[in-house]
């Protein structure tokens, strides 16, 4: 299961409030401005700032932001 269409549409960055697009695994929220993806785990989006991982580390395989 992933985020449903409705609860997607309402979620903004929480560091910018820009619009959040899913990203092609369905694994992560991506800010285009900010430039961050926000994991999604367990099917719960992690919406926290500390959490976000940069685009360039997303799309090289890192998916935890503690690492």
């Amino acid at each position: 299961m992933t985020v449903q269409a409705d609860l997607l549409k309402i979620l903004a960055c929480p560091k910018c409030k820009n619009s959040l697009k899913l990203t092609e695994e369905k694994d992560g929220l991506s800010c285009s401005k900010c430039n961050v993806v926000y994991p999604i785990r367990e099917d719960i989006p992690v919406m926290l700032v500390e959490e976000a991982i940069s685009q360039e580390d997303w799309d090289n395989g890192t998916r935890d932001a503690r690492k």
